[in-house]
């Protein structure tokens, strides 16, 4: 027999049985359905992360540290814990405490002759914050220094692309803080705000002290011990918002590297905090990221670059749709019993028209084939039905849950046709595996034996 007779009269057997065609191939729907989903959600996954990346991360940064466990914490998402020996050139952050880079290693870093832009993450910490929108009133809020390889949303002012640096006074704000001063984006900009830091109180010696209450009596004295206080002016310029292509929502004032350095030495002379850093932000400028990190990782320090972190997100994403096929999978393997079973019940069912086959002059190897392309015909239709399906339903929920997750104009059900087809070739390759016994036994029947079988 031709094969395309041999195909054909399976397909006619098929819907002969369409009730047990229809079941069998609705438990591979069920499977394909799940494992098609699973990878459109890894691929959607995969591609936001990517332009969260893309958007917040410049693929030549290095983040630099002394302690490994601040890249990995970085990284990895957390720290070492347990007890560490006391060192004098550690700072604590988040009750770990943590080797810093000092102002040599800065030198010696920005000698290099790999990497550029070597700006250290000064740590400002102010006491409160004061709002000319707001005069009344002090707040506790973060100031971070702007990292200016990053783009930032902004809902009013300056527009704050990658490479758009603050000049000296400037400042950004998150919509947040705006909103709890009860005004609007627009309302904040051109308007200021200070920053006031504090000195903790120097030490003086006996003979310093000595001198000043000569001159300056009781009064002095008080002044000379107690901490001073530094209020810095700035401008806001733009108010930044959350957007579906940022890492977090912005919740912080931002200000450039030269008034963070100012404000960050002054409250720190006189502590233990002073002129150390917990990493150093840099670009490379000769070699790939790769190239630089690990000849800065022979070199006695710790960098961990923008595709380190994207690979570890990739990991996570990786873990879970790893489970949710599992799920997939567990499916198929009790639609492939399934098959079986139909398989089975259909040699049984048509002993006689298989004996009646063999005595017309058909093989072994056409029974075989035949009940082989019955199975692939259930493979396919289960496939291609479980594929559609989840493309179908993934575009119908697409935009509630982008809405939900806040993702914006990104989806996360991606379809992607090839791996579609290949899901569905890669059922049907599976039904006829699970065929095979069956069109095994069929072919095996005897002529004259089925012919009597009633």
């Amino acid at each position: 027999m031709k094969t395309v007779d041999i195909i054909q009269r399976a397909g006619r057997n098929l819907r002969r049985a369409k009730m047990r065609t229809f079941l069998t191939s609705v438990a591979i729907a069920i499977g394909g359905f799940a494992i098609m989903a699973s990878l459109m959600v890894g691929e959607g996954a995969r591609q936001y992360v990517d332009r969260i990346i893309k958007s917040n991360l410049d693929p030549n940064a290095l983040m630099i540290a002394k302690d490994k466990r601040v890249t990995s914490a970085q990284v990895n998402g957390g720290g070492e814990d347990g007890l560490t020996e006391y060192n004098p050139n550690s700072m604590t952050r988040n009750g770990r405490d943590y080797e810093t880079l000092t102002t040599k290693d800065i030198e010696v870093l920005r000698k290099r002759n790999d990497i550029k832009q070597v700006e250290p993450s000064y740590q400002v910490q102010p006491k409160y914050i004061t709002f000319s929108q707001s005069k009344k009133k002090k707040y506790v809020g973060q100031v971070m220094m702007r990292d200016n390889t990053l783009q930032m949303e902004v809902a009013a002012g300056k527009s704050v692309a990658s490479g758009d640096a603050l000049a000296n006074g400037e400042a950004i704000i998150p919509e947040i803080y705006a909103e709890k001063l009860g005004k609007s984006a627009q309302e904040m900009v051109g308007s200021k705000l200070n920053l006031v830091v504090t000195q903790q109180p120097q030490q003086a010696s006996a003979a310093t002290i000595q001198q000043v209450y000569a001159t300056k009596g009781d009064a002095g004295v008080q002044e000379l011990l107690k901490g001073k206080t530094l209020s810095k002016p700035f401008t806001i310029v733009a108010v930044a918002k959350k957007s579906p292509d940022q890492i977090s929502s912005p919740s912080s004032v931002y200000i450039n590297a030269h008034d963070a350095k100012n404000l960050s030495e002054f409250s720190t002379v006189g502590t233990s905090a002073h002129r150390k850093y917990f990493y150093v932000l840099a670009t490379v400028k000769h070699g790939t990221p790769e190239e630089v990190r690990d000849r800065l990782n022979g070199s006695g320090y710790h960098a961990a670059t923008a595709q380190d972190i994207q690979g570890v997100i990739f990991t996570f994403i990786n873990i879970l749709q790893g489970i949710v096929l599992g799920f997939g999978l567990l499916a198929l393997v009790v639609s492939v019993f399934g098959i079986i079973n139909t398989m089975y019940i259909s040699v049984l069912e048509r002993t006689q028209q298989i004996g009646l086959m063999k005595a017309l002059g058909a093989s072994r190897r056409d029974i075989g084939r035949l009940f082989r392309y019955e199975a692939a015909w259930v493979g396919f239709l289960g496939g291609a039905f479980g594929v559609l399906s989840a493309w179908g339903i993934g575009t119908l929920i697409n935009p509630s849950i982008s809405k939900s997750l806040g993702l914006g104009d990104n989806s996360l059900l991606i379809f992607q046709p090839g791996v579609g087809a290949t899901v569905v070739l890669a059922l049907v390759l599976v039904a006829i595996v699970a065929g095979w016994l069956p069109s095994r036994k069929a072919a095996k029947l005897d002529p004259v034996e089925a012919l009597r079988t009633e």
